[in-house]
């Protein structure tokens, strides 16, 4: 149990490590992961260090690959991960793995390289393949216009020039030259308009789309173009479209101007297109074989680098002895794995061929541990609710065993209704019987990953939900009559049961409890399942829930303060006990404490035959502060009222007792007492015993690191003013504490009332519509019932009543015992190699 409440007992130790069994050593304590080692050159630049270039080696080799995964992934080839967890190789593996690398490197660099080549022909030819079809397709159609010509003199000599004939002026021949090339698609009309304003009219565009997107060599991408074709007249006009052309980053290609050259041409591209596309598919099937070689062993590529990184990583933080012969290293670990690090040593050095052995040695220090809780999966997630806070001090109570029953069944309290809680419970459960599937599967998505972590939380929230849905007989805002109410229809006038006639002719019918409360006794389990057909539900529920929070909020904070004084007792500080932990103790249990004793002797000494005449205890407390009573009350048991005044005498007594005693007393113990005390025994007020033996020195309220030789002043003006926000923080904390549980009860008012107003407004619709209507209705209504359940009630209401939940634990309990100032241990581990991971 005592693993289980504080951290483990932590030691610092020297390591003496020889050269050539240093990196062996290493690696065993990386699969080991239980020590943290310290940077003993915190002063010398990364670039400076012993082990700098073997870091960067693996660095070359990491880009590496990541070059390979990438061209993997573009070509969508599965990557092997059997999640094997191979061990660190060896130094001397390092150039064969630096050799393998760059030989598939090269390899896939030269096969990109003649693959983007032969791909950039192959576009080439492709496109100059569309020109050539697309200019006959341009001629044909003007020597269709020619031949209209003939016979159509309304055609100008300037028309037929532009349709690329040869009209005669003056005796003389007009020849008109052009080119053709492809361009973008959605560069058309932007590359008309600069045509037209250029030339100013005096050139004519054809072009046309060509239908099937063409591969872009470099990105791989698909891209849409157009064939054009332009005609023109003379040499400046050929030199401001080619310019136009080549802004626009259009191809030209050459185009034979009679049509037996362009048939011969396109037949010579054809028959490159189809030895191309020969080349391509051979370049193509290299590569994907390379690749598939490749995928089968790069995850376990990764561990094996990323393992040697870390390895030389943490080897940098090392101390070199002066005859470079033995390495020097210091590290934190768990005392009680002491002996399993020796064993690692121990295969480390066997590994390395090493005569000489590595020696561990105990440190003694003054500096205050990492703090180290142990955990499983189970634990892990509550472990890591209560590190959200604050990592605990060193071996201070850690509140996580007692939050993985508290945190569920006060989460169940506002959310308890057994349909919801069966929803959560079942997800919970999917998720851990398919627990080995998904962590093969390392899905990456963070709102998945946070819920599948948290899998035993929402699996516990979801059973305890359904064990105060039973208490609160609430199933999706409806009651289970299991035993049979207790509550039997009596009119009160007449003693007797309402008759058939009475009880359908009218909406409002009143029971009283003298009369129809005849079942002899209460109902068995829960809430009587009557109230759900009670106008005065909300009244009866209400007044019960706000007295069981106050009951579960008093009980959880006094447990809090009597942790603390499990944390006064391991810490050996007397003073506290006496000087705050007594006090702290008798102040709430005089005011809270008797306060939850009255709710309990309220519910058993008052019966229905005394409606009207119990007491209010809200009223009844304020009255025992303002020590006012009216001559008309009566005491609730002999004695009350002198009762009442004492506790409040005991109360007061208090607040002076945790303000002043304490930095009193220390004053005093300054003064007249010990005049050499030990380094941080009275840092903040606090007096600690220190065993002599012991090297490690902690204290209640600060971590502060020390220097060996560092003595404190003690300041009395510095305790007292920390006392003081001490004493007032507790005092008020104390009211306001207590009120902030009231939330249990405003949770669960507002989660019961949703879900009631849910089924009024959506199910009980479809339900008042007789057959066959009522069938069609109820189909859509239970689906969009069904869905708002999941999503309003049960997610988002899931959510408010968990960081509420949060708070409670936060705030209210673990303020009372902890402290949350402490280090997280850190340990050298090769389970987590994604901090040694740099992207490009």
């Amino acid at each position: 149990m005592g693993a289980l409440l504080r951290s483990e007992e932590m030691t610092l130790c020297q390591l003496f490590l020889q050269s050539e069994a240093a990196y062996t050593c290493v690696s065993e304590l990386g699969e080991l992961g239980l020590v943290q080692f310290r940077d003993l050159n915190p002063d010398v630049n990364a670039f400076q260090r012993k082990f700098v270039n073997e870091v960067r080696r693996c660095d070359e080799m990491e880009r590496k690959l990541r070059f390979l995964e990438k061209e993997i992934k573009k070509d969508g080839i599965p990557m092997l991960d059997t999640g094997d967890n191979p061990d660190a190789p060896a130094p001397r593996e390092m150039i064969d793995l630096e050799a393998t690398f760059e030989k598939l490197e090269n390899e896939m660099k030269e096969v990109n390289a003649n693959s983007e080549a032969l791909k950039r022909n192959f576009l080439e030819l492709t496109e100059l393949k569309h020109i050539l079809r697309k200019t006959q397709t341009f001629f044909e159609e003007a020597e269709i216009h020619h031949t209209q010509a003939i016979h159509d003199p309304s055609l100008t000599d300037e028309t037929m020039g532009l349709l690329g004939e040869e009209p005669y002026r003056s005796g003389q021949a007009l020849k008109l030259g052009f080119v053709a090339g492809v361009i973008l698609r959605e560069k058309i009309p932007a590359f008309e308009k600069m045509l037209w304003r250029v030339c100013r009219g005096n050139v004519f565009l054809r072009q046309t789309e060509i239908v099937n997107p063409l591969e872009d060599p470099v990105t791989g991408d698909q891209v849409y173009k157009s064939v054009f074709i332009i005609f023109f007249q003379g040499d400046q006009l050929k030199s401001r479209v080619k310019k136009i052309c080549e802004g626009f980053r259009a191809t030209l290609y050459p185009c034979p101007e009679t049509p037996a050259e362009r048939r011969e041409m396109a037949i010579g591209v054809m028959t490159r297109i189809e030895d191309l596309n020969t080349v391509l598919g051979q370049t193509q099937d290299h590569r994907h074989r390379v690749l598939v070689a490749a995928a089968r062993n790069i995850k376990v590529w990764f561990i094996k680098v990323r393992k040697i990184k870390a390895i030389y990583y943490t080897l940098n933080q090392f101390n070199i002895e002066s005859s470079q012969k033995c390495l020097i290293a210091e590290c934190w670990c768990p005392v009680e794995d002491l002996d399993r690090i020796q064993q690692a040593l121990r295969r480390g050095t066997e590994r390395s061929g090493s005569s000489v052995p590595s020696i561990l040695n105990k440190m003694g220090t003054k500096q205050t541990p990492p703090t180290y809780n142990r955990t499983n999966k189970f634990t892990e997630a509550f472990q890591a609710i209560v590190d959200s806070y604050g990592v605990s001090t060193y071996r201070e109570i850690n509140p996580a065993p007692f939050t993985i029953i508290s945190f569920p069944f006060l989460f169940a309290v506002m959310f308890g209704d057994i349909g919801h809680g069966l929803i959560m419970a079942i997800f919970g459960i999917f998720l851990i019987i398919r627990e080995k599937y998904f962590m093969a599967k390392k899905i990456e998505d963070e709102i998945f990953a946070t819920f599948f972590g948290g899998r035993y939380i929402i699996t516990l929230m979801g059973l305890f939900s359904i064990y105060t849905g039973f208490l609160y007989n609430d199933v999706f805002s409806k009651s289970l009559n299991v035993f049979g109410s207790s509550w039997f229809p009596i009119d009160p006038q007449t003693n007797k049961g309402y008759t058939s006639a009475t009880l359908h002719g009218s909406t409002n019918l009143q029971l009283d409890p003298n009369t129809s409360y005849v079942g002899g006794g209460p109902y068995p389990f829960g809430l009587d399942p009557i109230w759900q057909m009670s106008s005065n539900k909300i009244t009866a529920t209400n007044s019960l829930k706000m007295k069981l929070s106050v009951i579960f909020g008093v009980t959880q904070m006094l447990f809090g303060v009597l942790l603390s004084l499990l944390n006064h007792r391991h810490f050996k500080n007397k003073l506290n006990i006496i000087c705050e932990f007594i006090p702290q103790v008798i102040f709430m249990c005089s005011i809270f404490g008797y306060l939850c004793i009255l709710v309990f002797y309220k519910w058993t000494h008052f019966t229905v035959s005394d409606l009207g005449k119990d007491p209010n205890l809200l009223i009844g407390l304020i009255n025992m502060f303002l020590m006012q009573r009216k001559k008309t009350d009566v005491p609730m048991y002999p004695g009350q009222y002198g009762f009442e005044k004492f506790l409040v005498f005991l109360a007061f007594v208090c607040v002076p007792w945790m303000w002043l005693a304490k930095p009193l007393w220390l004053r005093h113990q300054h003064r007249f007492g010990q005049h050499h005390y030990q380094p941080l025994a009275t840092q903040n007020g606090n007096l600690i015993d220190i065993d002599d033996e012991e090297c490690i020195y902690h204290d209640e309220f600060d971590t502060k690191h020390t220097d060996d030789n560092e003595e404190e002043e003690f300041d009395f003006g510095d305790t007292f003013i920390h006392q003081s926000i001490h004493t007032i923080e507790y005092c008020l904390g104390c009211i306001s504490h207590t009120a902030s549980y009231l939330r249990l009860w405003a949770l669960s008012l507002a989660h019961a009332q949703l879900s009631e107003v849910l089924w009024s407004m959506v199910m009980q619709i479809g339900l008042n519509f007789a057959f066959p209507i009522g069938v069609f209705l109820l189909v859509p209504l239970f689906a969009f019932w069904a869905g708002a359940t999941v999503v309003v009630l049960v997610l988002m209401e899931g959510m408010s009543a968990f960081l509420h939940t949060l708070r409670l634990h936060w705030v209210e309990f673990q303020s009372k015992f902890y402290k949350g100032e402490g280090e997280k241990f850190q340990p050298f581990t090769f389970e987590d190699l994604t901090q040694y991971s740099v992207e490009d």
